[in-house]
Protein backbone atom coordinates (compact mmCIF):
# COMPACT_ATOMS: atom_id res chain seq x y z
CA UNK A 1 0.00 0.00 0.00
CA UNK A 2 1.15 3.74 -1.09
CA UNK A 3 2.40 6.24 1.18
CA UNK A 4 0.58 9.64 1.39
CA UNK A 5 1.51 13.16 2.78
CA UNK A 6 -1.39 14.66 5.18
CA UNK A 7 -1.75 17.35 7.58
CA UNK A 8 -2.62 16.62 10.74
CA UNK A 9 -4.76 19.00 12.91
CA UNK A 10 -5.06 18.79 16.64
CA UNK A 11 -6.57 22.08 18.99
CA UNK A 12 -5.45 25.08 17.81
CA UNK A 13 -2.22 23.13 16.01
CA UNK A 14 -1.42 22.15 12.85
CA UNK A 15 1.34 19.76 11.58
CA UNK A 16 2.61 19.32 8.06
CA UNK A 17 3.98 17.17 5.93
CA UNK A 18 2.69 14.17 7.91
CA UNK A 19 3.88 10.68 6.54
CA UNK A 20 1.00 8.15 7.05
CA UNK A 21 2.91 4.63 5.69
CA UNK A 22 -0.10 2.32 5.58
CA UNK A 23 2.39 -0.79 5.40
CA UNK A 24 2.82 -0.01 8.82
CA UNK A 25 -0.06 -0.29 11.78
CA UNK A 26 -2.26 1.96 12.59
CA UNK A 27 -0.71 1.46 16.39
CA UNK A 28 2.15 3.10 14.73
CA UNK A 29 0.61 5.45 12.97
CA UNK A 30 -0.91 6.46 16.45
CA UNK A 31 2.86 6.46 17.79
CA UNK A 32 3.66 8.84 15.35
CA UNK A 33 1.35 11.30 16.26
CA UNK A 34 2.15 11.00 20.16
CA UNK A 35 5.78 11.97 19.35
CA UNK A 36 4.19 15.19 17.46
CA UNK A 37 1.04 15.94 20.20
CA UNK A 38 2.14 14.13 23.30
CA UNK A 39 -1.78 12.26 22.91
CA UNK A 40 -1.21 9.43 25.00
CA UNK A 41 -2.37 6.49 22.16
CA UNK A 42 -5.06 5.40 24.31
CA UNK A 43 -6.83 8.74 24.13
CA UNK A 44 -6.57 9.50 20.31
CA UNK A 45 -9.02 9.35 18.12
CA UNK A 46 -8.42 10.03 14.31
CA UNK A 47 -10.95 11.51 11.80
CA UNK A 48 -10.99 11.77 8.32
CA UNK A 49 -13.60 13.28 5.74
CA UNK A 50 -16.29 11.97 8.82
CA UNK A 51 -14.77 8.46 8.93
CA UNK A 52 -13.08 7.48 12.54
CA UNK A 53 -9.56 5.76 12.21
CA UNK A 54 -10.52 1.75 13.56
CA UNK A 55 -7.36 0.15 15.02
CA UNK A 56 -7.00 -2.84 13.33
CA UNK A 57 -7.60 -0.92 9.88
CA UNK A 58 -6.86 1.80 7.61
CA UNK A 59 -10.45 2.65 6.87
CA UNK A 60 -10.22 6.54 6.24
CA UNK A 61 -9.93 7.72 2.55
CA UNK A 62 -6.49 8.44 2.47
CA UNK A 63 -4.62 11.10 -0.17
CA UNK A 64 -1.93 13.36 -0.69
CA UNK A 65 -2.87 16.77 1.42
CA UNK A 66 -5.48 15.21 2.96
CA UNK A 67 -6.53 16.36 6.63
CA UNK A 68 -6.70 14.25 9.14
CA UNK A 69 -8.44 15.64 12.30
CA UNK A 70 -6.26 14.31 15.85
CA UNK A 71 -9.16 14.23 18.66
CA UNK A 72 -8.01 13.81 22.53
CA UNK A 73 -5.86 15.59 24.85
CA UNK A 74 -2.44 15.60 26.33
CA UNK A 75 -3.06 16.52 29.79
CA UNK A 76 -3.74 14.57 32.26
CA UNK A 77 -7.35 13.27 33.15
CA UNK A 78 -8.39 14.42 36.69
CA UNK A 79 -9.10 10.75 38.73
CA UNK A 80 -11.79 10.69 41.41
CA UNK A 81 -10.62 10.53 44.86
CA UNK A 82 -10.38 6.93 46.41
CA UNK A 83 -12.34 5.98 49.10
CA UNK A 84 -10.93 3.50 50.59
CA UNK A 85 -7.45 3.32 51.21
CA UNK A 86 -5.71 0.14 50.22
CA UNK A 87 -2.89 -1.41 51.49
CA UNK A 88 -0.11 -3.04 49.83
CA UNK A 89 -0.29 -6.71 51.23
CA UNK A 90 -4.12 -6.42 49.44
CA UNK A 91 -3.14 -5.42 46.36
CA UNK A 92 -2.65 -7.14 43.08
CA UNK A 93 0.47 -7.52 41.26
CA UNK A 94 -0.71 -4.69 38.63
CA UNK A 95 -2.08 -2.32 41.81
CA UNK A 96 1.13 -3.14 43.43
CA UNK A 97 3.08 -1.92 40.30
CA UNK A 98 1.33 0.99 39.95
CA UNK A 99 1.91 2.01 44.03
CA UNK A 100 5.58 1.32 43.77
CA UNK A 101 7.62 3.81 41.68
CA UNK A 102 8.90 1.64 39.17
CA UNK A 103 11.24 2.21 35.94
CA UNK A 104 9.63 3.00 32.33
CA UNK A 105 8.21 0.23 30.29
CA UNK A 106 8.37 0.08 26.84
CA UNK A 107 5.26 -0.31 24.24
CA UNK A 108 4.83 -3.41 22.22
CA UNK A 109 4.29 -2.39 18.86
CA UNK A 110 3.25 -5.66 17.45
CA UNK A 111 5.79 -8.82 18.27
CA UNK A 112 8.50 -6.49 19.02
CA UNK A 113 9.18 -7.49 22.55
CA UNK A 114 12.36 -9.07 21.60
CA UNK A 115 13.83 -5.36 21.07
CA UNK A 116 11.92 -4.12 24.60
CA UNK A 117 13.48 -6.79 26.43
CA UNK A 118 17.48 -5.84 24.44
CA UNK A 119 16.67 -2.09 25.12
CA UNK A 120 16.01 -3.07 29.09
CA UNK A 121 18.77 -5.22 29.66
CA UNK A 122 21.37 -2.94 27.97
CA UNK A 123 20.09 0.07 29.88
CA UNK A 124 20.97 -1.31 33.48
CA UNK A 125 24.80 -0.37 32.14
CA UNK A 126 25.58 3.26 33.80
CA UNK A 127 28.45 3.84 31.59
CA UNK A 128 26.12 3.00 28.52
CA UNK A 129 23.62 5.29 29.61
CA UNK A 130 26.66 8.25 30.41
CA UNK A 131 28.14 7.52 26.80
CA UNK A 132 25.35 7.14 24.85
CA UNK A 133 23.97 10.89 26.52
CA UNK A 134 27.20 12.56 25.34
CA UNK A 135 27.03 11.46 22.07
CA UNK A 136 26.92 14.14 19.55
CA UNK A 137 24.68 14.01 16.62
CA UNK A 138 27.35 14.26 13.40
CA UNK A 139 26.77 14.72 8.91
CA UNK A 140 25.17 12.89 7.41
CA UNK A 141 22.85 9.16 8.19
CA UNK A 142 24.95 6.48 8.45
CA UNK A 143 23.28 2.92 9.21
CA UNK A 144 25.72 3.41 12.88
CA UNK A 145 25.03 7.07 13.18
CA UNK A 146 21.11 6.48 13.12
CA UNK A 147 20.95 3.69 15.38
CA UNK A 148 22.96 5.24 17.82
CA UNK A 149 20.82 8.27 18.13
CA UNK A 150 17.64 6.30 18.24
CA UNK A 151 19.08 4.47 21.40
CA UNK A 152 19.96 7.95 22.50
CA UNK A 153 16.70 8.85 22.07
CA UNK A 154 14.95 6.38 23.80
CA UNK A 155 17.18 6.40 26.79
CA UNK A 156 16.20 10.52 27.28
CA UNK A 157 12.82 9.30 26.97
CA UNK A 158 12.81 6.78 29.50
CA UNK A 159 14.19 9.22 31.71
CA UNK A 160 11.45 11.70 31.95
CA UNK A 161 8.31 8.98 31.21
CA UNK A 162 6.73 6.16 33.07
CA UNK A 163 6.02 4.29 29.47
CA UNK A 164 7.78 4.57 26.17
CA UNK A 165 6.66 4.28 22.81
CA UNK A 166 10.13 3.35 21.10
CA UNK A 167 8.52 3.67 17.70
CA UNK A 168 11.39 5.85 15.84
CA UNK A 169 14.24 3.07 17.17
CA UNK A 170 11.72 0.63 15.67
CA UNK A 171 11.58 2.71 12.27
CA UNK A 172 15.67 3.05 12.02
CA UNK A 173 16.02 -1.01 13.20
CA UNK A 174 13.85 -1.93 10.05
CA UNK A 175 15.69 0.46 7.84
CA UNK A 176 18.72 -0.24 8.36
CA UNK A 177 18.09 -4.18 8.74
CA UNK A 178 15.23 -4.79 6.95
CA UNK A 179 15.24 -8.73 8.02
CA UNK A 180 13.48 -7.52 11.33
CA UNK A 181 10.89 -5.64 9.47
CA UNK A 182 9.30 -9.03 7.78
CA UNK A 183 5.76 -9.22 8.10
CA UNK A 184 3.39 -12.63 8.45
CA UNK A 185 0.45 -12.79 6.66
CA UNK A 186 -2.09 -10.81 8.45
CA UNK A 187 0.80 -8.06 8.26
CA UNK A 188 1.78 -8.25 11.71
CA UNK A 189 5.26 -8.27 12.02
CA UNK A 190 7.23 -11.69 12.36
CA UNK A 191 8.96 -12.58 16.35
CA UNK A 192 12.47 -12.44 15.96
CA UNK A 193 15.62 -13.23 17.93
CA UNK A 194 16.65 -11.07 20.53
CA UNK A 195 19.96 -12.29 20.52
CA UNK A 196 20.32 -11.14 17.11
CA UNK A 197 19.22 -8.13 17.97
CA UNK A 198 21.82 -7.63 20.65
CA UNK A 199 24.23 -8.19 18.65
CA UNK A 200 23.31 -5.77 15.61
CA UNK A 201 22.99 -3.38 18.05
CA UNK A 202 25.95 -3.61 19.60
CA UNK A 203 27.97 -3.46 16.35
CA UNK A 204 25.72 -0.12 15.26
CA UNK A 205 27.25 1.05 18.83
CA UNK A 206 30.94 0.09 18.54
CA UNK A 207 31.36 2.12 15.32
CA UNK A 208 30.35 5.18 17.34
CA UNK A 209 30.38 5.76 20.85
CA UNK A 210 34.26 6.38 22.03
CA UNK A 211 36.07 5.38 24.39
CA UNK A 212 36.09 6.62 28.06
CA UNK A 213 39.61 7.53 29.49
CA UNK A 214 41.30 7.98 33.10
CA UNK A 215 44.13 9.12 34.34
CA UNK A 216 46.14 6.46 34.61
CA UNK A 217 44.31 3.97 31.93
CA UNK A 218 46.98 3.20 29.03
CA UNK A 219 45.27 0.65 27.29
CA UNK A 220 43.62 1.67 24.27
CA UNK A 221 40.04 0.26 22.15
CA UNK A 222 38.46 1.06 19.09
CA UNK A 223 35.18 2.04 21.10
CA UNK A 224 33.30 2.49 24.35
CA UNK A 225 31.66 -1.52 23.09
CA UNK A 226 35.34 -2.92 22.88
CA UNK A 227 36.44 -1.65 26.11
CA UNK A 228 33.56 -2.40 28.49
CA UNK A 229 31.92 -5.36 26.87
CA UNK A 230 34.97 -6.95 25.14
CA UNK A 231 37.31 -9.54 26.38
CA UNK A 232 40.04 -11.49 24.55
CA UNK A 233 41.03 -15.30 24.53
CA UNK A 234 44.31 -17.04 24.10
CA UNK A 235 43.94 -19.93 21.43
CA UNK A 236 46.26 -22.42 20.91
CA UNK A 237 45.69 -24.95 18.36
CA UNK A 238 46.95 -28.57 18.06
CA UNK A 239 46.36 -31.34 15.54
CA UNK A 240 46.26 -34.37 17.34
CA UNK A 241 47.19 -36.60 14.06
CA UNK A 242 51.02 -35.17 14.00
CA UNK A 243 53.34 -34.89 16.81
CA UNK A 244 55.69 -32.99 14.38
CA UNK A 245 53.27 -30.40 13.66
CA UNK A 246 54.10 -26.88 16.09
CA UNK A 247 50.57 -25.82 17.77
CA UNK A 248 50.06 -22.46 16.69
CA UNK A 249 49.20 -19.48 18.93
CA UNK A 250 46.63 -16.32 18.41
CA UNK A 251 44.23 -14.30 19.85
CA UNK A 252 40.70 -13.72 19.33
CA UNK A 253 37.99 -10.95 20.48
CA UNK A 254 35.15 -11.44 21.84
CA UNK A 255 31.79 -9.52 22.72
CA UNK A 256 29.59 -12.65 24.29
CA UNK A 257 30.49 -16.34 25.35
CA UNK A 258 28.47 -19.12 24.39
CA UNK A 259 27.15 -21.46 26.98
CA UNK A 260 26.43 -24.78 25.10
CA UNK A 261 24.08 -27.28 26.16
CA UNK A 262 24.25 -31.00 25.28
CA UNK A 263 22.85 -34.03 27.37
CA UNK A 264 25.57 -33.82 29.85
CA UNK A 265 25.06 -30.17 31.05
CA UNK A 266 23.40 -29.14 33.56
CA UNK A 267 25.37 -25.67 34.93
CA UNK A 268 26.72 -22.26 33.17
CA UNK A 269 29.75 -22.88 34.08
CA UNK A 270 30.30 -26.49 32.02
CA UNK A 271 28.42 -25.45 28.82
CA UNK A 272 31.47 -22.45 28.69
CA UNK A 273 33.79 -24.27 29.36
CA UNK A 274 32.83 -26.66 26.34
CA UNK A 275 33.69 -23.51 24.14
CA UNK A 276 37.10 -23.43 25.35
CA UNK A 277 38.33 -26.82 24.80
CA UNK A 278 36.66 -27.90 21.52
CA UNK A 279 37.82 -30.16 18.31
CA UNK A 280 37.68 -28.80 14.65
CA UNK A 281 38.50 -30.23 11.24
CA UNK A 282 40.92 -28.25 9.05
CA UNK A 283 43.31 -28.48 6.38
CA UNK A 284 46.54 -29.13 7.97
CA UNK A 285 49.82 -28.11 5.65
CA UNK A 286 51.89 -30.61 7.42
CA UNK A 287 49.88 -33.81 6.13
CA UNK A 288 48.43 -32.14 2.98
CA UNK A 289 44.78 -32.95 4.46
CA UNK A 290 42.15 -32.41 6.67
CA UNK A 291 42.88 -32.99 10.27
CA UNK A 292 41.32 -33.08 13.61
CA UNK A 293 42.61 -30.15 15.95
CA UNK A 294 42.02 -29.37 19.71
CA UNK A 295 41.22 -25.62 20.01
CA UNK A 296 42.47 -24.49 23.57
CA UNK A 297 41.21 -20.90 24.65
CA UNK A 298 41.72 -19.47 27.74
CA UNK A 299 40.56 -15.81 28.66
CA UNK A 300 43.28 -13.54 28.58
CA UNK A 301 41.01 -9.95 29.17
CA UNK A 302 38.18 -10.18 31.31
CA UNK A 303 35.33 -7.43 30.10
CA UNK A 304 33.47 -5.33 33.15
CA UNK A 305 30.21 -6.12 31.53
CA UNK A 306 29.96 -10.54 30.28
CA UNK A 307 27.49 -11.26 28.28
CA UNK A 308 26.44 -14.59 28.16
CA UNK A 309 23.77 -16.56 25.65
CA UNK A 310 22.67 -19.64 25.96
CA UNK A 311 22.74 -21.74 22.77
CA UNK A 312 19.13 -22.53 23.10
CA UNK A 313 17.97 -22.28 19.42
CA UNK A 314 19.00 -25.48 16.83
CA UNK A 315 17.57 -25.15 13.17
CA UNK A 316 15.13 -28.13 12.01
CA UNK A 317 15.33 -28.30 8.20
CA UNK A 318 12.29 -30.39 8.30
CA UNK A 319 10.26 -27.71 9.87
CA UNK A 320 12.28 -24.83 9.14
CA UNK A 321 12.38 -23.62 12.53
CA UNK A 322 14.76 -22.66 15.24
CA UNK A 323 13.11 -25.04 18.04
CA UNK A 324 14.41 -24.40 21.44
CA UNK A 325 16.17 -26.79 23.95
CA UNK A 326 14.38 -26.49 27.19
CA UNK A 327 16.91 -27.90 29.14
CA UNK A 328 17.23 -26.41 32.91
CA UNK A 329 21.04 -25.03 33.36
CA UNK A 330 21.61 -23.48 36.38
CA UNK A 331 23.27 -20.23 36.68
CA UNK A 332 24.70 -18.21 39.65
CA UNK A 333 23.90 -14.65 41.06
CA UNK A 334 27.37 -14.29 41.29
CA UNK A 335 29.76 -15.59 39.07
CA UNK A 336 33.98 -16.00 39.51
CA UNK A 337 35.24 -16.58 36.26
CA UNK A 338 38.46 -16.89 37.58
CA UNK A 339 39.12 -20.68 36.50
CA UNK A 340 38.24 -19.42 32.66
CA UNK A 341 41.64 -17.27 32.40
CA UNK A 342 45.04 -17.87 31.55
CA UNK A 343 47.58 -18.06 34.04
CA UNK A 344 48.83 -14.40 32.96
CA UNK A 345 45.16 -13.09 34.06
CA UNK A 346 44.83 -15.27 36.69
CA UNK A 347 48.03 -13.71 38.79
CA UNK A 348 46.83 -9.59 37.66
CA UNK A 349 43.63 -10.94 39.50
CA UNK A 350 45.08 -12.33 42.48
CA UNK A 351 45.45 -9.25 44.53
CA UNK A 352 42.08 -7.82 44.26
CA UNK A 353 40.54 -11.10 45.15
CA UNK A 354 42.43 -11.18 48.11
CA UNK A 355 41.17 -7.94 49.10
CA UNK A 356 37.89 -9.44 48.55
CA UNK A 357 38.54 -12.37 51.16
CA UNK A 358 40.13 -10.28 53.68
CA UNK A 359 37.67 -7.82 54.26
CA UNK A 360 34.45 -10.56 53.94
CA UNK A 361 36.88 -12.45 56.88
CA UNK A 362 37.16 -9.34 58.91
CA UNK A 363 33.40 -8.69 58.78
CA UNK A 364 32.39 -12.06 59.65
CA UNK A 365 34.84 -12.06 62.48
CA UNK A 366 33.61 -8.63 63.93
CA UNK A 367 29.90 -10.06 63.62
CA UNK A 368 31.04 -13.06 65.32
CA UNK A 369 33.03 -11.16 68.48
CA UNK A 370 29.93 -8.53 68.35
CA UNK A 371 27.66 -10.91 69.11
CA UNK A 372 29.21 -12.60 71.45
CA UNK A 373 29.39 -9.35 73.96
CA UNK A 374 25.32 -9.25 73.37
CA UNK A 375 26.06 -5.90 71.18
CA UNK A 376 23.90 -4.67 68.22
CA UNK A 377 25.45 -5.10 64.68
CA UNK A 378 25.87 -1.77 63.62
CA UNK A 379 26.59 -1.08 59.54
CA UNK A 380 29.90 0.58 58.76
CA UNK A 381 30.39 3.01 56.11
CA UNK A 382 32.64 1.71 53.11
CA UNK A 383 33.38 3.07 50.02
CA UNK A 384 33.64 0.74 46.65
CA UNK A 385 36.69 -0.11 45.20
CA UNK A 386 38.29 0.54 41.51
CA UNK A 387 36.52 -2.79 39.84
CA UNK A 388 39.15 -2.49 36.83
CA UNK A 389 43.19 -2.58 36.84
CA UNK A 390 44.58 1.29 36.79
CA UNK A 391 46.24 0.67 32.98
CA UNK A 392 42.88 -0.78 31.23
CA UNK A 393 39.37 1.32 32.37
CA UNK A 394 37.02 -0.83 31.18
CA UNK A 395 38.07 -4.24 32.35
CA UNK A 396 37.15 -6.60 35.54
CA UNK A 397 40.36 -6.81 38.72
CA UNK A 398 38.77 -9.41 40.30
CA UNK A 399 37.04 -12.39 38.02
CA UNK A 400 34.29 -11.70 40.35
CA UNK A 401 30.57 -10.82 38.36
CA UNK A 402 27.20 -10.35 40.02
CA UNK A 403 24.25 -10.61 37.92
CA UNK A 404 22.83 -7.56 36.54
CA UNK A 405 20.23 -8.29 33.71
CA UNK A 406 18.59 -11.15 32.31
CA UNK A 407 16.59 -11.94 29.12
CA UNK A 408 14.23 -14.37 28.74
CA UNK A 409 12.16 -16.45 26.01
CA UNK A 410 9.00 -18.10 26.63
CA UNK A 411 8.09 -20.40 23.75
CA UNK A 412 9.14 -23.45 21.59
CA UNK A 413 10.70 -21.52 18.91
CA UNK A 414 12.92 -18.05 17.89
CA UNK A 415 10.29 -17.05 15.60
CA UNK A 416 7.33 -17.36 18.25
CA UNK A 417 6.78 -16.91 21.96
CA UNK A 418 7.27 -13.79 24.22
CA UNK A 419 10.68 -12.11 24.88
CA UNK A 420 11.08 -10.41 28.75
CA UNK A 421 13.75 -8.85 30.43
CA UNK A 422 14.71 -8.58 34.39
CA UNK A 423 17.18 -6.13 36.02
CA UNK A 424 18.55 -6.28 39.07
CA UNK A 425 17.38 -2.99 40.71
CA UNK A 426 19.69 -3.00 44.40
CA UNK A 427 20.35 -6.04 46.62
CA UNK A 428 17.92 -8.89 46.00
CA UNK A 429 15.30 -6.65 44.32
CA UNK A 430 14.68 -7.16 40.56
CA UNK A 431 11.90 -5.23 38.28
CA UNK A 432 10.43 -7.65 35.39
CA UNK A 433 10.09 -5.59 31.98
CA UNK A 434 7.40 -7.55 30.35
CA UNK A 435 6.95 -4.63 27.21
CA UNK A 436 5.07 -1.44 28.93
CA UNK A 437 4.42 -4.02 32.20
CA UNK A 438 6.95 -3.17 35.10
CA UNK A 439 6.20 -5.57 38.34
CA UNK A 440 9.08 -5.73 40.97
CA UNK A 441 10.21 -9.61 41.84
CA UNK A 442 13.07 -10.87 44.19
CA UNK A 443 15.80 -13.14 43.63
CA UNK A 444 14.55 -16.32 44.07
CA UNK A 445 12.13 -15.70 40.66
CA UNK A 446 15.47 -14.84 39.10
CA UNK A 447 16.93 -18.17 39.41
CA UNK A 448 13.30 -19.98 38.47
CA UNK A 449 14.64 -19.14 35.11
CA UNK A 450 16.89 -21.27 34.30
CA UNK A 451 14.66 -23.40 32.17
CA UNK A 452 13.04 -26.92 32.38
CA UNK A 453 9.51 -25.91 31.06
CA UNK A 454 7.07 -23.46 29.00
CA UNK A 455 8.08 -20.93 31.98
CA UNK A 456 10.15 -18.11 31.51
CA UNK A 457 13.58 -19.27 30.52
CA UNK A 458 17.33 -17.29 30.68
CA UNK A 459 18.44 -16.93 26.83
CA UNK A 460 21.11 -14.08 27.99
CA UNK A 461 22.53 -12.97 30.87
CA UNK A 462 24.43 -10.22 31.73
CA UNK A 463 27.18 -9.79 34.53
CA UNK A 464 28.05 -6.66 36.35
CA UNK A 465 31.54 -6.00 38.19
CA UNK A 466 31.53 -7.31 41.63
CA UNK A 467 31.83 -4.05 43.61
CA UNK A 468 34.39 -4.58 47.12
CA UNK A 469 33.17 -2.45 49.67
CA UNK A 470 36.35 -1.66 51.84
CA UNK A 471 35.06 0.15 55.63
CA UNK A 472 36.32 3.53 55.89
CA UNK A 473 37.89 3.51 59.45
CA UNK A 474 36.70 6.50 61.84
CA UNK A 475 38.74 9.24 61.74
CA UNK A 476 39.89 8.90 57.81
CA UNK A 477 38.27 10.83 55.48
CA UNK A 478 36.99 9.04 52.16
CA UNK A 479 39.08 8.86 49.20
CA UNK A 480 37.83 10.17 46.04
CA UNK A 481 37.49 7.49 43.26
CA UNK A 482 39.67 8.02 40.51
CA UNK A 483 37.60 10.13 37.73
CA UNK A 484 36.57 8.70 34.27
CA UNK A 485 35.96 10.86 31.44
Amino acid sequence: MPNYTVKVKWNKETFTNVVVNTDESVLEFKAQLFTLSCVPVERQKIMCAGKTLKDDEWNIPLKNGAVILLLGTSEEISVAPVEKTKFIEDMTESELAQAIELPPGLVNLGNTCYLNAVVQCLRSVPELRECLKEFKQEAGFAAPQSITLAMKGVFEQMERSATVTPIMLLQTLHAVFPQFAQTGEKGTYRQQDANECWVELLKMLQQKLPTRNSESSTTSYPSFIEQFFGGTFDCSMKCTESEDEEPSKSKENFLQLSCFINQEVKYMHSGLRLRLNEQITKRSSLLERDAIYTKQSLISRLPAYLTINFVRFQYKGKEGINAKVLKDIKFPLEFDAFDLCSPELQQKLIPMRTKFKEIEDAAVLEKDQIKMKGEKVEEKKTRALQYYFDEDLGSNNSGFYTLQAVLTHQGRSSSSGHYVGWVRHKGDQWHKFDDDTVTPVASDEILRLSGGGDWHVAYLLLYGPKICNEPIEEGKEETTPMSVD
